[in-house]
């Protein structure tokens, strides 16, 4: 395993974070993210930055990025937010069977998008993407 592609709806919020706690966990993978219907070129919002800081993760520099074909082919593991968006990856991009997953899969729990719901929305769905990342970070090194 050598790359993993986080994947949420806008690239703003979620994914961004997801991407900042596994590259933390496993310095020696290739960890981006991506959008399903990416805010193209936007920074990552100010409640995920200022979270991911109070964690010592900088996440000043993202942009967001739409999802592509290549993206999903490069990747060795690609992890959604919830099921829908699953489903939605997985039929726009039929490569990605097998290689798809939850990013709270082991837990069987979707994490919410706290996009425009203030911090406490932000702060759950960071202790849900925290325990997700924590999980496949586990995996991984078990198959390594």
């Amino acid at each position: 395993m050598k790359s993993v592609l986080v994947v949420c709806i806008g690239n703003i919020c979620r994914s961004p974070m997801g991407e900042a706690l596994i590259a933390a966990a496993m310095p020696h993978l290739r960890v981006s993210s991506a959008g399903i219907g990416a805010l193209v070129g936007q920074p990552a919002d100010a409640v995920a930055r200022e979270l991911m800081a109070e964690r010592g993760l900088n996440i000043e520099s993202h942009r967001a990025r739409q999802l592509t074909n290549l993206m999903c082919q490069e990747a060795d593991l690609i992890l959604a937010m919830d099921e829908e968006q699953r489903l939605h990856i997985n039929q726009r991009h039929p490569l990605t069977r097998g290689k798809l997953f939850r990013l709270g899969e082991v837990a069987r729990v979707d994490i919410p998008d706290p996009y425009r719901l203030g911090r406490p929305a932000f702060e759950q769905a960071l202790q849900l993407i925290d325990d997700g990342a924590a999980a496949w970070a586990e995996r991984i090194r078990k198959l390594s």
